[in-house]
């Protein structure tokens, strides 16, 4: 059994299992039933505008009693007209990332709304610490989506914040299983976020030719690419290919840039055009073979953990 932990008891929730705010995947029925079943939904708001993400807090409010979040990237053009929205809907916690969680933190807490930051380096985990947040999240590289440029794993990152910073820390990145969630506790971490599994579900917000994709998907299938823009895990799909041809070309980072163009992630995950969408997703694609309920993934989750712990602790 999963036991309670520092995460368990700030989130107020059953299981240390956080869901990923994945762009075009973390709608509202998704998150309200990963909240439901014990763990902590997030919507995912890089994606949304105001209006949307107001629509999806109300959805979620109607479909689950439990405790949920917001991930906010901070880099989004309208962060403060979400950060209006989120402090005005007495949301209990906020997941920040891709920028300085100093700029916010104050304002969060000030409403009594709990800020856990996303990190891919010791470096910005200490910058997190120093500016106040809650918890740290630990995102290795294996992790799908926008990344962190070190390309340190999961393995080594989570050892070596618990090493430097006293916040809890939860391990992100590469997390699929049961099994995989032990190891993270041991490692030291307080809890685990959980995206690519959470993708590849019933009640996910994304296209099922996306959902498809990810089952399909082998060992080797994902890349980390885009360095000189933004570090980003994705699906070797047409539009990967491209990119690295442009690579072997020589290409600067403006004509990066231009080949990126606009909307590439909603092409591929939300549009499910697979030839030329961004099909962003994790390394750990590789161990998911169905699509099934949140309630589902859940069940093996537990039932897996528990037979790891049994299996190790018997020894």
């Amino acid at each position: 059994m999963i036991k309670k932990s520092k995460i368990s008891e700030l989130l107020n929730i059953k299981y240390p299992i956080i869901q990923g705010g994945m762009v075009w995947n973390s709608g509202w029925k998704l998150v309200s039933e990963v909240s439901n079943c014990g763990g902590l939904g997030l919507l995912g708001s890089g994606s949304m505008y105001p209006d949307e993400l107001q629509k999806e807090i109300t959805e979620c409010k109607k479909h689950t009693d439990k405790p949920f979040g917001v991930n906010l990237p901070l880099f989004y053009p309208q962060v403060n007209e979400h950060i209006d929205i989120i402090v005005k809907n007495k949301i209990p916690v906020v997941f920040t990332s891709a920028g300085s969680p100093k700029l916010y933190t104050d304002l969060f807490k000030k409403h009594n709304i709990k800020v856990f930051h996303v990190v891919s380096s010791l470096k910005f985990a200490l910058k997190a610490e120093a500016s106040g947040v809650d918890a740290i999240v630990a995102e290795g590289f294996e992790a799908g989506g926008h990344n962190g440029i070190e390309e340190t794993t999961t393995f080594c990152l989570v050892p070596n914040l618990k090493k430097h910073i006293n916040l809890p820390v939860i391990a992100a990145g590469g997390i699929a299983t049961g099994q995989q969630i032990l190891a993270a506790l041991v490692l030291g971490a307080e809890g685990v976020q959980i995206g690519s599994r959470f993708a590849a579900t019933l009640e996910s917000s994304s296209h099922i030719n996306f959902k498809n994709a990810i089952v399909q998907t082998k060992e080797g299938d994902t890349q980390l690419t885009l360095k000189e823009l933004t570090p980003v895990r994705l699906i070797k799909n047409s539009f990967f290919k491209e990119i690295q041809f442009a690579y072997e070309k020589g290409v600067s980072s403006e004509e990066l840039r231009s080949i990126l163009g606009k909307g590439r992630a909603k092409t591929g995950m939300l549009e499910g055009n697979l030839i030329d969408g961004e099909l962003e997703i994790g390394q750990c694609s590789s161990l998911i073979d169905n699509i099934v309920s949140v309630k589902s993934v859940f069940n093996e989750l537990i039932n897996d953990f528990n037979k790891a712990y049994s299996t190790i602790y018997s020894l």
